[in-house]
């Protein structure tokens, strides 16, 4: 009996806010390590980008995207403002890495807003890469402590609900699954904080793995979109 194979489940684990302390650095570099964290986005005007830099270059098989953040005085539904300094952001990140990053997304989910979404696209076709919401990559967001801003919910950075996810969420083809993990919370300020620590405890916790094997999924980057 003959017919086609069904498509395989492809998941990227995508670590936001690299770059933004060193304690969201370390948790990135766990993550990755010790987890099934696969690709990073990096904030390239953020305190710790430097850090992030050092530590990517340690760690091959992680994929680094840019993580777009609203500068002050650029006004986003300015079409040439907000294409102005994304292209600023996307040279800061050559300087940094020295190559072009492997998918483009942004703080607070700012690209999806309107028109910016054309802007970003325009970009994203000129360096080759996806950006989030492109439809190249499936978008799976609920692993996120604060379904209702600032207020804390752990149950959906638990690990039954990662488990949850991967079995019912992640579908045949590419799907993302966005996380931000943090190692350390002394020099972060932010109103997405402890959540973080509970982040990075599910990702890396024994056997998950194993169980993302059992599920039929295979972990990938963003770098395998360009070999796929």
């Amino acid at each position: 009996m003959t017919g086609s194979l069904p498509a395989r489940r492809l998941l990227i684990v995508n670590a936001d806010d690299f770059g933004l302390t060193d304690g969201v650095n370390e948790g990135v570099r766990r993550g990755h390590r010790e987890g099934i964290v696969t690709s990073a986005s990096l904030m390239v005007d953020a305190p710790a980008a430097g850090g992030a830099v050092a530590i990517a270059s340690e760690l091959p098989g992680l994929s680094l995207g840019l993580h777009f953040v609203e500068a002050v005085g650029v006004d986003l539904d300015d079409a040439e403002e907000l294409g102005g300094e994304l292209v600023r952001q996307v040279d800061r990140f050559r300087e940094l890495l020295g190559r072009a990053p492997t998918h483009i997304d942004s703080h607070h989910h700012v690209h999806l807003d309107g028109e910016r979404t054309a802007v970003f696209a325009s970009a994203a076709r000129e360096l080759g890469v996806p950006v989030r919401g492109d439809g190249q990559v499936r978008y799976i967001g609920g692993f996120y402590g604060q379904w209702e801003w600032k207020v804390t919910d752990l149950s959906h950075v638990r690990p039954e609900f990662l488990h949850w996810l991967l079995r019912e969420e992640v579908l045949a083809g590419f799907n993302e699954i966005a996380c931000h993990p943090a190692a350390d919370l002394s020099d972060l300020d932010s109103v997405y904080a402890s959540e973080r620590l509970v982040e990075l405890e599910t990702l890396t916790q024994p056997g998950l793995l194993d169980r993302v094997e059992s599920e039929g999924i295979c972990l990938v980057s963003y770098a395998a979109l360009a070999i796929t």
